[in-house]
């Protein structure tokens, strides 16, 4: 009977292997300068004409991920079964027909493998997944990921170094990239010097895009501004400027090298005030809180998670799983307007177990987490159960904003009271606005100076022109009490 077994076992596991569609992908010679090593990524998806662009979380779409060696040009990597899948594996694929699209990860420093500098890719094709399971899609990969140019014009500038720092860290050349914006003014008075507003993307953001929406910025009361934007992008997503155990010292590079090299290029009386959205705004308040005396105030605008008792509307100090309540219901990561599910939580983690870098969470993972003795990733989530990490808990808390504010209120006050503002959205798409309401809480016992105010709107829907106009009335006002200071 138990030989029986097995060998039922054995039958049930070849049946389900070879009753499923096989790709066949392969990248063109002349593309790369040696055999391919690393992980390939198939993308499907029945709408989006070109899957390997869909941002993670915003939609559910079968990935699946197959890790090769020394693989040559024109040789089939086999996708079947065997690759890690989400949502389901290619047996189980709803059929119909889909948008198919692979990418090879070279690996080169970005964060999105899909759009990743030097990634080797193939345009979409349409397949037909049927019911005719013996069928082969063959895919080749002739394309390379180009790197974005840089224009510059007479008023904006890039400015590109190497940090020693972060290059020390990983061993390898890393570099500190900004756009800066000078004022229309600034080459008609070569005596005058200018504050600097550091305006900081989301996750996502680039600095090589997206300074013409930041203009608002460049006019503090009667006094222009130089605009630095910056992204802080890594190759596992956002470095948020902080100091991490997996990313590096992003934050002392940036204090320490960045900005005496803007100093010495630029005209800058070195008043430096601080912006951001979403992940830009949770890097504005990590670098207010963790340098105050360097950044003369910092508004932040929707900031990631300042308090982790409320973390994507779930506590992660007191539940045991990120993906089920306690009555088995899925929890939701992405909704619409605070109250109506997109992407589940279960549905988020799972599609970036398939994309392994360079997405939101594991981005959070990388900033907040770090390594056990074995140089393994300590992550939050446990894959695939959804339960917490509870080892990834204590190097989280370092990062816990209002953690940091009410533990060290006492020595932060003299140089932050005054400095903080935080603005959000009444429904935000990812409960940004319970965080902020939590942190408003302690900030309140402790008497602190900070602004709070809440906005009608969704987290990319709030840049009215009254948002903008008292935004902007507080970054004048912290670079007024600077100048008092530095007169």
């Amino acid at each position: 009977m138990k030989h029986i077994f097995i060998v039922s076992i054995l039958l049930l596991m070849f049946g389900l292997h070879s009753n499923a569609q096989v790709f066949e992908v392969s990248f063109a010679s002349g593309l790369n300068q040696k055999d391919f090593s690393g992980n390939v990524l198939l993308y499907l998806s029945k709408e989006n004409k070109s899957p390997k662009d869909i941002r993670v979380g915003f939609e559910v779409f079968p990935v699946y991920r197959l890790a090769v060696e020394n693989l040559k040009p024109n040789e089939d990597a086999i996708f079947n079964d065997t690759a890690v899948s989400h949502p389901v594996e290619l047996s189980n694929i709803e059929r119909g027909e889909y948008y198919a699209q692979v990418v090879f990860d070279l690996n080169l420093g970005d964060f999105n493998i899909g759009n990743s500098s030097g990634n080797i890719y193939s345009e979409p094709i349409k397949v037909n997944l049927t019911k005719k399971f013996d069928e082969v899609f063959k895919i080749m990969a002739n394309k390379v990921i180009q790197t974005i140019d840089f224009t510059e014009t007479e008023y904006i500038k890039e400015l590109r170094i190497k940090s020693n720092l972060l290059s020390e860290f990983h061993a390898k050349d890393i570099f500190l990239n900004a756009a800066v914006n000078l004022p229309k003014e600034y080459h008609e008075h070569p005596e005058k010097n200018y504050p600097v507003v550091f305006s900081i993307t989301g996750f996502g953001g680039s600095y090589k895009k997206g300074l013409g929406k930041k203009r608002f910025l460049a006019q503090l009361g009667d006094q222009e501004a130089i605009v630095v934007l910056l992204d802080g992008k890594c190759s596992e997503g956002h470095s948020v400027y902080a100091n991490s155990d997996v990313n590096g010292p992003w934050g002392d590079a940036l204090v320490k090298e960045l900005i005496p090299a803007l100093n010495e290029k630029y005209r800058t009386n070195h008043a430096i005030l601080l912006h951001g959205h979403s992940s830009g705004g949770w890097s504005s308040l990590w670098l207010q809180v963790n340098y105050p005396t360097v950044f003369a105030g910092a508004w932040a605008s929707s900031p990631d998670q300042v308090d982790f008792r409320n973390y994507q509307n779930k506590n992660i100090y007191e539940i045991d799983n990120m993906f089920y309540d306690g009555e088995d219901n899925l929890f939701a990561d992405v909704t619409i307007a605070g109250r109506v599910p997109v992407t589940s939580a279960k549905d988020f983690y799972g599609t970036e177990n398939v994309i392994y870098r360079g997405c939101q969470l594991h981005s959070f993972d990388a900033v907040f987490g770090g390594y056990d003795k074995n140089q393994n990733q300590i992550r939050l989530v446990n894959m695939p159960s959804g339960e917490i990490n509870k080892k990834a808990l204590p190097l989280w808390r370092r990062y816990d904003l209002s953690v940091i504010l009410r533990e060290n209120w006492s020595s932060l006050k003299a140089n932050l009271d005054g400095k903080i503002r935080i603005s959000v959205g009444t429904n935000d798409n990812f409960y940004l606005n319970r965080s902020v309401e939590l942190l408003e809480k302690e900030m309140y016992k402790l008497n602190a100076n900070f602004e709070f105010k809440y906005y009608p709107g969704v987290h990319f829907r709030l840049y009215t022109p009254e948002y903008i106009r008292e935004g902007m009335k507080f970054l004048d006002r912290c670079y007024k009490n600077w100048l008092e200071k530095n007169e």
